[in-house]
């Protein structure tokens, strides 16, 4: 009897022992930096091109270029996910990824995060055709004029004109049919759009020449990595290697392979 009783706390301290030591892991595996030497990097199912591109077994695009030559620099090992945008938040969060491409004003609780410098700027400009008389510099420059636009998007620098209708704005859902819509279209006179989208989608529609944008952007954010706060080290490091680039010209030959 005695021997079995010794037998059984020898197996609840075993037991306890491993059960504590799986705790530890796990808390280690969703606090603090990753210590497995892996950055898991969120590139979403469908993409942004050509800031993340997903056609094809490899991801491209310029964030995507962007973190595969520095955090590999940084001693990390890469690994793309594909998460829906209303799941990545909790997800980072708890653990589960580690960085996700985004503006700070595009989060909704930015407080719980912690952000890079910006990779690049996001502006939304205005397309015109080539040969047109449009020219951009203030709103007023709208008054009387269709803008196409892309359905359900929020432009506060121009909602309380669209709703009073002096600038008329033409919704479609998908932005290269913006540049389509404006091309053969004879009531419209411009076309708002993120700069490097529109640049890409003409780009690669072979449309290239038939369009200008505006130099005076209507909006302007930093595109930058999203963390957990506590990856305060990461984010030093990238931002030092993110001045680095940009110096050296790494960073602008990136952006120009999808200009």
């Amino acid at each position: 009897m005695k021997d079995l009783l010794s037998r059984a706390s020898l197996f609840s301290r075993r037991s306890l022992a491993i059960l504590t030591a799986g705790l530890c892991l796990s808390m280690a595996a969703h606090s603090g930096e990753d210590q497995s030497g892996t950055f898991r990097f969120n590139i979403s199912p469908n993409g942004y091109p050509p800031y993340l591109i997903v056609d094809g077994e490899k991801p491209s695009g310029i964030m995507w270029d962007v973190v595969a030559l520095i955090v590999p620099r940084l001693g990390y090992d890469l690994e793309f996910m594909k998460i829906p945008r209303k799941r990545v938040d909790q997800m980072l969060a708890d653990g589960f990824l580690d960085g996700t491409p985004r503006a700070i004003e595009w989060t909704e609780k930015p407080e719980q995060f912690l952000f890079t410098n910006p990779v690049v700027h996001v502006e939304e400009v205005f397309f015109f055709a080539n040969g047109s008389e449009f020219e951009y510099n203030h709103p007023s420059d709208l008054f009387g004029k269709t803008v196409v636009t892309h359905l359900g998007y929020m432009y506060p620098a121009l909602d309380s004109y669209f709703e009073s209708e002096q600038i008329r704005r033409f919704d479609v859902s998908r932005d290269r049919d913006m540049f389509r819509f404006l091309l053969h279209g004879e009531r419209f006179d411009t076309a708002l759009a993120d700069r490097l989208v529109g640049q890409w989608i003409l780009k690669t529609e072979g449309m290239a020449e038939h369009f200008s944008s505006s130099e005076t952007a209507i909006s302007q954010y930093g595109f930058r990595i999203m963390v957990r706060p506590e990856w305060t080290e990461f984010v030093q490091a990238f931002n030092e290697e993110l001045q680095r680039i940009r110096e050296n010209g790494e960073l602008q030959a990136i952006l120009a392979n999808y200009r």
